[in-house]
């Protein structure tokens, strides 16, 4: 059963209104002031005032609560069409009084602020002066904002294009007149570009690309080249138009993501139905799903089994039947029939938006390529405005060659060197790729996690739960001294009735079907380390491990049985009454149906497996070999961690497990996988996760990794190439402005598209 919204009991929700402590109403969506009320409540992973261009993000601290007297507000920003413009927003917000941490998160539009008191009109005026604008998230949906109107979005770009068609058509009849129709034409595109540059240099972040198309356009008309200048500013929007299109496609998942939870829901109280916003249920609260409808929060099942469409959160296209009882997750669509649940998971809390904050904080969990030219392009811009301004004055004074041809040459290099498409070529692959593995049913915590997957050559799995399914199944009974098989098993299961051991259950689940009336038993305990024991009838059963047996009356033939069970994998137990053994339990548990082929697969990529467990080395050689790996048994935690250490020197390893004991490996390896149906504490420590909770995951998320790695590798190679070949032919002449500008949006675009080329990645 799907368990994601316990990916992370330390990843906090995003502070709702409807907890808000603060009497103000302020502009944000959301404002909490820490108050000791609302301290206990879950609080958005706290943003810092630095970008944590570090990249560790191992989520080892502890952002659950503010400081004393703190607010924490956020809107949803527009016009960010890069990452250069997360960092702009940053920078002016932060020079707010009263702001302790900003953060802005490009992939979810979001930005969130720390502050001592209600500073959101100082917050929205700062924005607003950096070129960009907020709005209010709505109360009713956190996640829902009004939309921009695409006329008014796209209407300096049209109107541009209409001067330009003027201006070429007067051109045509008179060539003085037409340079002032361009004159006009760059003036009035300038003008939004111009305003631009200077709000960026007033948020802190003077070298944009604004900036030097500024500089170009203004360079261009001091030596008369007009009809070019208008040339230039109008692909420069058409670039933008591109980025911003591209940026919205990467987020598509996002917002379908986010689409997912419903506005309202059906809440029945007393037997009463009544539609109320999602926004007011809480734990406890008794919902109606339709045929067709989604779930508003995650829930567990009340009545009658219901089969549910879960693909969008784990990318598995059957639907899934629950039983009552069992956790349906939020964004899970009603497939058969009328369903009653009870809400399980507070507002912002749900598996949908436990997925939405993953995604937020890989922002913080960057890969090192992407914090590498992230650093580079900081100083990269200025170095070659500088070499710009070398090119326009070392010929003219050093050699005496024509001003107006080196200024032109100067204002074409700067153009060429605008750092777009090497900005935003990681992170586009990054985004893609980790959209792409969310789809197929893997949560992969940040990029930096997402490029150490593609370098793993070993993989360690645990066994029970991980390559089995963690569920033992009785596969052979014995009963002995007259007893049937039919009270064998129904007397075991009287006194193991209440356990919760695996073993327990299945020895529960084989004496149900077996015998449908259950005996019961009186005096139920405990033996620590040998089993369990009670009354039945007033005689003294017990189920014990075999340890020590010969003096509880079991035969020497009998003990060659256990051993023989024991030595093909099997967990056995002894049933004792008064004393003396009436039978043996035989219980096994099974391999997951895709082991086999899923570790085929690895093999495939040349990974290697090992497999590590605490179980006996018999039983553990019988599951290896079945699987055809190797294989280290009886470990403890600190051994595990011990052995993954060892692997992890000699060749890139991650840890594959589902148990608290797993948790420590997974932390030593290089990269830490939880399955989805794991406890809360190996979710936690993991850096990935199979939501699915399919063993075939793993090839398919590694092979994501790899394909995303290579993506990166090619959009540098796109970048820095175009950019390089158009250096050259701008020192000998051959480029021109325009062609400058359009090689720089032509290789934004490119970048783009190959890393969009990532959503497209199906799941084998």
């Amino acid at each position: 059963m799907l368990r994601i919204n316990k990916i992370s009991e330390t990843t906090h929700s995003e502070p709702h209104p409807a907890t808000c402590c603060s009497d103000k109403a302020p502009l944000a969506a959301s404002a909490c002031c820490a108050s000791d009320s609302c301290r206990s409540q879950p609080s958005e992973h706290s943003p810092t005032s630095k970008s944590d261009d570090d990249g560790s993000g191992d989520g080892d601290s502890d952002p659950s609560g503010l400081p004393a007297g703190a607010c924490q507000l956020s809107w949803k920003v527009d016009g960010m069409d890069c990452p250069a413009c997360a960092r702009t927003i940053e920078k002016a917000v932060s020079a707010v009084a009263g702001v302790s941490g900003v953060k802005v998160q490009f992939a979810t539009e979001k930005l969130v602020v720390s502050a001592t008191s209600d500073v959101s009109p100082e917050v929205q005026k700062a924005v607003i002066s950096a070129g960009f604008t907020l709005q209010s998230l709505s109360a009713k949906n956190p996640d829902v904002a009004v939309e921009i109107s695409p006329l008014k979005e796209y209407a300096p770009l049209l109107i541009l294009i209409v001067l330009m068609v003027i201006s070429w058509i007067v051109d045509q009849f008179s060539q003085p007149l037409g340079e002032i129709a361009f004159i006009a034409t760059t003036l009035v595109g300038l003008w939004p570009v111009l305003l631009q540059a200077i709000r960026s240099t007033r948020a802190g972040s003077p070298f944009t690309i604004e900036t030097l198309m500024s500089i170009a356009a203004l360079g261009a008309l001091f030596i008369g080249a007009t009809a070019e200048a208008a040339m230039v500013l109008l692909l420069f929007m058409v670039g933008e138009r591109l980025e911003s299109f591209a940026a919205n496609r990467a987020r598509s998942g996002v917002k379908a993501l986010m689409a997912l939870i419903p506005d309202s829901a059906v809440r029945i109280v007393e037997g009463q139905s009544s539609r109320v916003p999602v926004a007011d249920l809480r734990p406890g609260d008794v919902i109606e799903v339709a045929a067709g409808g989604r779930l508003p929060a995650d829930a567990t099942l009340l009545d009658n089994a219901a089969s549910f469409d879960e693909s969008a959160l784990t990318g598995e296209s059957v639907p899934v039947e629950h039983q009552p009882g069992e956790k349906v997750p939020a964004g899970s669509l009603c497939v058969d029939r009328v369903a009653h649940l009870s809400v399980t998971s507070a507002p912002g809390a749900s598996a949908i938006d436990r997925i939405l904050q993953l995604i937020e904080e890989a922002d913080e969990r960057r890969a090192p390529i992407e914090r590498f030219l992230d650093t580079f392009s900081r100083y990269y811009t200025p170095a070659i405005m500088l070499m710009a301004l070398l090119v326009i004055l070392i010929p003219p004074l050093a050699m005496g060659l024509p001003w107006e041809t080196w200024i032109y040459r100067g204002l074409t290099l700067l153009l060429i060197g605008c750092p777009c498409a090497l900005v935003i070529s990681t992170p586009a692959a990054i985004t893609s790729g980790l959209a792409a593995a969310t789809r197929q049913g893997a949560l992969i915590k940040g990029g930096a996690a997402l490029e150490q997957l593609a370098l793993i050559q070993t993989i360690a799995l645990d066994k029970t739960g991980t390559l089995t399914e963690g569920k033992p199944e009785v596969t052979d009974v014995m009963p002995l001294g007259g007893v049937s098989e039919n009270e064998l098993l129904s007397l075991a299961a009287a006194v193991e009735a209440g356990s919760h051991h695996p073993l327990a259950l299945a020895i529960i689940a084989r004496a149900r079907t077996e015998n449908p009336l259950p005996i019961n038993a009186q005096a139920r305990r405990a033996l620590a380390g040998s089993g369990v024991e009670g009354e039945v009838a007033g005689r003294k059963i017990q189920v014990l491990a075999p340890k020590r047996l010969a003096a509880k009356g079991v035969a020497e033939e009998h003990l060659r049985q256990i051993a023989e069970w024991e030595s093909s994998g099997k967990t056995v137990v002894v049933v004792l009454q008064e004393g003396n053994a009436i039978g043996l339990i035989a219980m096994q548990d099974t391999l997951r149906e895709d082991a086999i082929s899923a570790l085929a697969d690895l093999k495939a990529l040349g990974i290697s497996a090992v497999m590590l467990t605490g179980d006996n080395p018999r039983a553990a050689k019988t599951i290896a070999e079945r699987l055809g790996i190797e294989f280290r048994a009886g470990l403890l935690p600190a051994d595990k961690v011990e052995a993954v250490t060892a692997l992890n020197a000699l060749r890139p390893t991650a840890m594959v497990g589902d148990g608290i004991n797993d948790a420590p490996a997974m932390k030593a390896a290089r990269i830490g996988i939880a399955m989805g149906s794991g406890t809360d504490v190996a979710l936690e420590t993991a850096d990935a996760a199979l939501t699915h909770n399919r063993l075939s995951g793993l090839a398919q998320m590694i092979s994501l990794s790899r394909a995303t790695r290579a993506n990166i590798r090619q959009n540098i190679t796109i970048a820095l190439g175009l950019k390089a070949i158009f250096l050259v032919t701008t020192l000998m002449g051959l480029t021109g402005l325009w062609l400058a500008v359009l090689a720089d949006s032509g290789a934004t675009a490119l970048v783009t598209a190959n890393a969009l080329r990532l959503l497209r990645k199906k799941a084998r």
